[in-house]
């Protein structure tokens, strides 16, 4: 029988199909071949000994959270209290990218800033929306939940940012546990202990663990400067041109001249000079 991995607790898989659900272990010789199960796996099981038996093709699979088969990323970040990180919004982008999954960027806590942070962080979500990133509030519940439909959609971002309470505003029923920030580090407690698959308004959700990290050592230069979309904009007198320090460089004159976000471009810098 086949069915869809939905949430793993310790070595238990718990696989939906359409007899059902099933709690099922899985094979000795997926860890021989360091085969790992991830929530979002179609699988071939053995409904009457509770097997799995085999993990089917994925279209894509994430790392950090460890999941597979995803859609979309909608990227909940934090407006303040943690305040925005530019830094780990565009490292999840870059994530995102990477492994084909469209991103969408979620903000919350907007009822926190003044006028002036009010203006910029608009500024910031234009420049985003203007590159073509779908761009809501954490307050635009049924804006989310028309984004959801027909999509498989990762949850992620900063600790702290909000996740678990948006998830709560668009199912009553899940009642997540949320979490204080910390004042002395200034981000949150992790609430989400697992990660599980969550029928939603016509589409799947994985709830993940948040985290506030990312590791891009298995990415070349030139896969992290493909994801940077509006690079493409414009073109380069050559085409293996990084951006850096090269001469007539498109991209750093469009830096200058406003057209790319100087933020966007100096976390480019860093992702690509790492020890720099």
């Amino acid at each position: 029988m086949q069915g869809q991995i939905v949430k793993i607790l310790s070595n238990l898989y718990t696989v939906s199909s359409e007899k059902g659900s099933f709690e099922c272990h899985s094979r000795g010789k997926f860890r021989n071949d360091k085969i790992t199960p991830l929530v979002g796996d179609y699988v071939k099981f053995d409904e009457k000994n509770c097997y799995i038996l085999e993990i089917l093709p994925r279209k894509n699979s994430l790392v950090r959270p460890l999941v597979s088969n995803v859609d979309q990323g909608l990227i909940v970040s934090s407006v303040k209290h943690p305040d925005f990180s530019s830094n780990l919004l565009d490292k999840l982008i870059t994530t995102l990218e990477y492994h084909s999954i469209e991103p969408i960027l979620c903000f919350t806590k907007w009822d926190l800033l003044n006028e002036e942070e009010t203006k910029k962080m608009e500024n910031i979500c234009n420049y985003y929306e203007k590159i073509g990133y779908t761009v809501v509030k954490n307050i635009e519940i049924e804006k989310i939940k028309n984004l959801l439909n027909g999509k498989t959609t990762v949850f992620t971002g900063q600790t702290g940012a909000g996740k678990s309470s948006l998830m709560n505003k668009l199912d009553e029923n899940l009642h997540l546990e949320t979490g204080e920030i910390s004042e002395a580090l200034g981000r949150g407690k992790h609430t989400t202990r697992h990660v599980e698959l969550l029928e939603m308004y016509g589409g799947k959700v994985l709830d993940t663990p948040g985290f506030s990290s990312i590791d891009f050592s298995d990415l070349t230069k030139e896969d992290i400067r493909n994801t940077f979309i509006e690079f493409f904009e414009y073109p380069c007198p050559f085409r293996d041109c990084m951006h850096q320090n090269e001469k007539e460089c498109e991209v750093k004159k469009n830096v200058e001249n406003g057209n790319i976000l100087k933020s966007r471009y100096e976390n480019y810098i860093k992702f690509i000079n790492p020890k720099r």
